[in-house]
């Protein structure tokens, strides 16, 4: 089960990693957010992530909508995909999109304490 734990938390590091790269390519209208490796890779790397997610819980026998802590981080996952899609989806200003990049950063930071700590309140 520690291949599957390493490969979630690799997959975890290159989705951030990725996140974090692609917003300060937003920010500097860098013509690389068009490439279209940048725009499949982030979508092959989310769903390894959440399939080792998903066997990670059934392993440890903790599922959503049974122990809080786990509801509150599928809670936020929710919330970082949609600010997520804000962030990197073009229509926007890019001031609004600048916001809602550092509110996902946030929101996964938030994630990975629950993840730590298995506390959904672990900041109060």
């Amino acid at each position: 089960m520690s291949l599957i734990k390493n490969i979630h938390l690799l997959t975890v590091l290159v989705s951030i990693s990725g996140f974090v790269l692609r917003g300060v390519w937003m920010v500097m209208d860098s013509p690389r957010l068009n490439q279209r490796w940048i725009k499949i890779l982030p979508h092959v790397n989310d769903t390894i992530l959440l399939i080792t997610g998903i066997t990670l819980a059934i392993h440890i026998k903790q599922y959503p909508f049974v122990h809080d802590w786990l509801t509150a981080k599928i809670i936020a996952l929710m919330i970082y995909i949609g600010l997520g899609m804000l962030t990197i989806r073009h229509g926007y200003s890019k001031q609004q999109r600048i916001i809602t990049w550092l509110a996902a950063i946030l929101v996964f930071l938030y994630m990975v304490g629950i993840a730590r700590t298995r506390n959904a309140f672990f900041l109060f």
